[in-house]
């Protein structure tokens, strides 16, 4: 969760009182953050000459992105602590009557398709709320914006620039400007060089760096004032003299936007001559349908039950009640008219984070307070929870591998392409594997549908440990099936590898049969397995592997695994209380190709099976 410094004796002044370390980190319980850090109670930096003032370090929840700045923190303890209300924002006319107008090309739609942007009108910063607003913008950017890559904003002095403005993507060779505190003008190309190295900008390079286009914001002279997601230009920078800020965002996710855009306007929007109002600006985008009036601080109008909330919080609240606790929290409510079990409620557009009635209920225990919540529900009888079927087959399968003298490992599920077909000689249809549309890396493309290739790649991985390795795991594959409305499915399987001097083909054979007795199912020949004999009860046996030999005897169709050696490899039937057989896994020496896409210069012996039919 982010951590937010502020200033100490600000803060309280801004509250109305003075608090000990010990009342504030209350204040801040109560309300449901943290108090990280009081700096005052520990040796302070000299900056600039002078000690650095006290500060508290606030850790926010990481949905409470209205809270992280001064500002934020500040209000919401305010209208917590009943001494003001939640403001009402406002949207407001410019002085001459017209919007200021952002034009978006429809070439933007390739690299960031979505903008948006406001105006904040005779703004009075001081030193701190100057500082406090840089930093909210590099918060947003941290954590809601992900770095950049979903939102880049844009903060100008308007008095230095004209509209209508027009959001563009140009290639770089075409795009020249100075950036932000540089008086050499520098191409796009030359700017992305330039910033190689730094050690603040160099990390959002890649967002663009491989694009055709870059964005870039022009006012109506061809002024170029930022270049999202890097960088603004040094022509449109705002100080402590600005009066008028032009505010710009660019983004991948318009929800994500928007949130950034209230966000930013409804912390600082206080500081304008006449607090909280905002003056719209006005987007042209014709091309993706998304021409609109920008910011929209109208309140989401929601709804939530009586029942629920007292129920959840373990209350007898009346609705008027519950009303009175969610103006606490920066809600407006109200009882509903159409039923006396639920109430209205009007979410400000600072809170992004209330997305269902829950937030509402855990909103009404917040101010209702935590700690005066009943600590029982006499009403409610106790109850024992039970694991599910499948997770304690499976524990029992850990159990049995674990006795025996095997160490689990636990891989991720997703691998690459290759690790999961090409290495273990096997071929995609195109209808096994669940693909990663977007795969970040070559790593990682698709949901495994075998778990031999975690657990070869731990053996490679470990291979300065002495031999033989024993390792073993339990865990889910997947597969497609079209006919769920998923689309997939989960399988629940059981692997183990050897790895040492010696195939250890016997030593998985051994473990496979220990983990089949403890299953309860009996081991058969292939001939006592076509019998009648002990139809009811559950069997097992094993039948060989041969890419040279087919099987029609049983009607298993042609039994081939390149994976194995050939000979080297035997398939596991199962017959469970008289149903008819089926093929529950294989286990054997793997090919020497195998081995080797796997950098792996001993043999080694798997075992997989489909521990799922169990149940």
């Amino acid at each position: 969760m982010p951590t937010i410094a502020v200033d100490k004796a600000g803060l309280f002044k801004a509250l109305g009182q003075d608090y000990t370390t010990e009342e504030f980190d209350e204040l801040c319980f109560d309300f449901g953050i943290e108090l990280d850090e009081d700096t005052s109670l520990s040796q302070r930096p000299i900056v600039n000459g002078k000690q650095e003032a006290p500060q508290l370090k606030i850790e926010i929840p990481a949905n409470r992105y209205d809270m992280l700045c001064f500002e934020g923190i500040s209000l919401m303890l305010e209208i917590f602590l009943g001494k003001r209300t939640s403001p009402d924002y406002r949207l407001v006319a410019p002085p001459k009557g017209e919007l200021q107008v952002i034009n978006v090309d429809k070439q933007t739609a390739r690299i960031r398709p979505y903008c948006t942007g406001a105006v904040l009108r005779n703004v009075k910063f001081t030193k701190e709320s100057y500082d406090s607003f840089i930093a909210l913008q590099d918060k947003l950017h941290q954590n809601l914006a992900r770095q950049r890559s979903l939102v880049a904003i844009g903060t100008h002095d308007l008095d230095t620039i004209q509209g209508p403005f027009s959001y563009e993507a140009l290639p770089p060779e075409e795009i020249q400007f100075a950036p932000l505190n540089q008086t050499r003008s520098m191409t796009a190309v030359e700017l992305m060089k330039f910033y190689e190295t730094d050690r603040n900008l160099s990390k959002y390079l890649p967002i663009i760096k491989d694009s055709p286009v870059y964005p870039i914001i022009y006012d109506s002279k061809r002024t170029a004032c930022s270049m999202p997601p890097i960088i603004n230009s040094n022509h449109s920078k705002i100080t402590l003299e600005t009066r008028n800020v032009f505010i710009e965002m660019t983004a991948t996710d318009r929800t994500k936007i928007d949130i950034c855009n209230n966000i930013v306007v409804s912390m600082f929007s206080k500081y304008c001559e006449e607090p909280f109002t905002v003056e719209p600006v006005k987007i042209i985008s014709p091309h993706n349908h998304q021409s609109r009036q920008t910011p929209d601080l109208t309140p989401r109008e929601t709804q939530a039950e009586v029942s629920y909330i007292n129920k959840c919080c373990g209350l007898s609240l009346s609705p008027s009640d519950i009303c009175a606790l969610l103006k606490r929290m920066s809600h407006s409510a109200s009882p509903s008219r159409s039923s006396a079990d639920l109430i209205d409620v009007h979410v400000p557009p600072t809170r992004a984070d209330v997305l269902h009635q829950a937030d509402i209920m855990e909103d009404v225990a917040i101010a209702y307070g935590f700690n005066k919540l009943p600590r029982s529900f006499p009403s409610k009888s106790g109850t024992v929870a039970q694991p599910l079927m499948i997770n304690k087959l499976s524990d029992i399968v850990r159990l049995e591998a674990a006795m025996a003298g095997w160490s689990e490992v636990m891989p991720l599920i997703l691998c690459s392409h290759d690790e999961n077909f090409a290495w273990l000689n096997r071929k995609d249809d195109g209808t096994t594997a669940v693909r990663l549309a977007n795969p970040k890396t070559a790593e990682y493309q698709v949901v495994r549908t075998t778990l031999l290739p975690g657990l070869l790649k731990t053996i490679r991985e470990n291979k300065h440990h002495g031999v033989p390795m024993k390792i073993f795991e339990v865990s889910d594959v997947a597969f497609k099936d079209l006919g769920l409305e998923r689309k997939s499915r989960n399988e629940r399987h059981f692997a183990a590898a050897w790895y040492g001097k010696s195939s250890g083909f016997e030593v998985v054979h051994g473990l496979m049969d220990r983990v089949m007795l403890m299953l309860k199912s009996a081991f058969v020949t292939g001939e006592e397995g076509l019998k009648t004999k002990g139809a009811g009860e559950a069997a097992y046996w094993i039948d060989e592997v041969d890419e040279l030999r087919t099987h029609t005897d049983r009607g298993g169709g042609d039994r081939t695994d390149p994976t194995f050696f050939p000979g080297h490899a035997a398939a596991i039937h199962l017959r469970l209380d008289g149903q008819k057989e089926q093929v529950i896994g294989v286990f054997g020496i793997l090919h020497p190709t195998v081995l080797e896409k796997f950098e792996l210069k001993y043999p080694v012996s798997t075992l997989e099976m489909n521990i799922e039919v169990f149940l």
